[in-house]
């Protein structure tokens, strides 16, 4: 029989090389619609695919390769005589090159407007098809999804050295590719029909680095992005100087991202370890940046900061003055970049939608050992309308001002939390703590004596009054919780005892 490449792709990325390289060594190219079209222009000869199956294309191009011409030539074991037999006596001849890639649907459902009608049109029949069946007899076709591998194939080909393991991972790489691709027309559907929890899920996710090693350097691991790319995820960043990133570079970065969402005003937020340990906003990014590092200059060194708006030359001095793991922001001027050369290890990302909001249609995940929690976004506050004086005194304008701050920071910092805030800077934090006084005694102590008049916010319930009494002791004059304790009303006694005003909110924020 004759040796046959069947060739059918959308992305023409080394096509024409691919088949000039098979053409040389003794195969026949069947091909269709575009690519036909793409290899005669090139001047390879090929055979079109209504030649090999005696019926022509129909339905707009929707049946061309779906016929027994073609799934019988993939799928015939060639060790199996009675196989070859049978092709024999149906006069068909097997394919033993496929090349395949699909039909742009990532890239039509990413264009804005596009109708469900158009989407549907760029779902791919014929093209998994005819990859599953060569995939499946890989020991027998050499099947190739990925342009990338169009020169090895043609290397091994011309040594005659196609060993199965080379054929195994060619046909790994098209099962991969089709499972992505299928679940991304299933999200797709998925989000069209707003169905957020259904009974079988899956996701898709491109690897977007190699990582040196994951929390610990005993770990492997790597960065991946969600095949359909969020608006202002840290996966669209540009990376601009420093050192790579690591494992914990991402976490934590990914936590001060989520924290400075909260803020339109001009905000910079630092992490350390996914936790904020700096808030602050300002009438500039210079001012905003000192308010964070003032909040606690020990805990930023060697932390993250994020910012919401282009970082300038006179901030980038303040910055440099002692280490960083990573600053991120929209954008830098030319001075400040300058100034960032001076610490060549300092890792400078540009994230120009820094601000963008949470998808509405994406997903927290928490990976659990045999399992997956999954749930939405915590991507609300509170309703204002919602906020409950419950003490005698109510707060002030100011103090209201200053609870919403220091809520949208508990909000962000790992339970038990407790936030203590004042001139729109988040000057103490406790979190991750096993007791809810604890992480108030924490926060406390981190203020120091910038504590007396300022607001406390925490992220549930007090189920004692003791944090009260230990706020009344420090000076805090207002309160923000959530309220729903059997014992809120010790609190709202201890409150008005020291004339201290206390909202519920009604809404928590644990983040574990």
């Amino acid at each position: 029989m004759k040796k046959r490449a069947l060739i059918s792709v959308s992305d023409k990325t080394g096509v024409v090389e691919f088949a000039k390289g098979l053409v040389a060594l003794g195969y026949e190219i069947i091909s269709t619609g575009g690519t036909a079209k793409a290899l005669s222009a090139a001047g390879v000869k090929n055979i079109g695919i209504s030649d090999i199956t005696g019926f022509p294309e129909c339905l707009d191009g929707r049946v061309k390769t779906l016929h027994p011409a073609v799934h019988a030539g993939l799928l015939a074991r060639r060790d199996l005589p009675d196989h070859m037999k049978q092709l024999e006596d149906l006069n068909i001849n097997t394919i033993d090159v496929v090349a395949v890639n699909l039909y742009p649907f990532k890239q039509t459902i990413m264009k804005e407007g596009v109708s469900m009608e158009e989407a549907i049109e760029n779902i791919d029949i014929g093209g998994p098809t005819m990859l599953r069946s060569a995939a499946k007899n890989y020991k027998g076709v050499c099947v190739v999804v990925d342009p990338a591998d169009y020169e090895t194939v043609l290397t091994h080909l011309k040594e005659g050295t196609l060993s199965e393991e080379v054929r195994f991972g060619l046909m790994y790489k098209v099962f991969q590719h089709t499972a992505v691709y299928d679940t991304m027309i299933s999200t797709y559907m998925r989000e069209k029909m707003g169905l957020r929890f259904p009974d079988q899920i899956t996701f898709a996710y491109e690897k977007k680095q190699a990582l040196r090693y994951g929390e610990n350097p005993q770990q492997e691991a790597a960065f991946y992005e969600e095949a359909m790319p969020k608006s202002g995820s840290l996966a669209r960043a540009e990376q601009l100087q420093g050192k790579e990133l690591s494992y914990n570079n991402i976490n934590d970065t990914n936590g001060a991202l989520d924290l400075l969402r909260e803020f339109s005003d001009t905000a910079v937020v630092a992490c350390k370890h996914a936790n904020p340990c700096g808030v602050g906003i300002g009438k500039n990014v210079l001012e905003a940046y000192k308010t964070a590092y003032e909040c606690d200059p020990v805990s930023i060194f060697g932390g993250i900061v994020a910012v919401n708006r282009t970082v300038d030359g006179k901030t980038a001095e303040e910055m440099v003055k002692i280490f960083l793991e990573i600053v991120v922001a929209p954008d830098f001027t030319k001075d400040a970049l300058e100034i960032f050369k001076n610490k060549p290890n300092l890792r400078v990302l540009r994230l120009p939608d820094i601000s963008s909001p949470v998808s509405q249609n994406s997903y927290d995940m928490k990976k659990v050992y045999g399992g997956l929690l999954v749930q939405d976004h915590d991507r609300t506050l509170y309703d204002e309308k919602a906020v409950k004086v419950v003490t005698k005194r109510a707060p002030s304008k100011e103090e209201i001002k200053q609870l919403a701050f220091a809520y949208k920071v508990v909000k962000h910092a790992k339970s038990n939390a407790i936030v203590v805030a004042k001139d729109n800077a988040a000057i103490g934090v406790g979190g991750g703590q096993t007791n809810r006084i604890w992480a108030a005694q924490q926060a406390i102590e981190h203020a120091g004596e910038r504590v007396k008049g300022a607001v406390l916010a925490s992220d549930a319930f007090f189920p004692f009054p003791d944090c009260v009494e230990a706020a009344a002791a420090a000076g805090i004059t207002a309160i923000i919780q959530p309220g729903g304790s059997v014992r809120d009303q010790e609190s709202i006694d201890a409150c008005d005892k020291y004339n201290i005003a206390m909202v519920f909110v009604e809404q928590r924020h644990f983040k574990h």
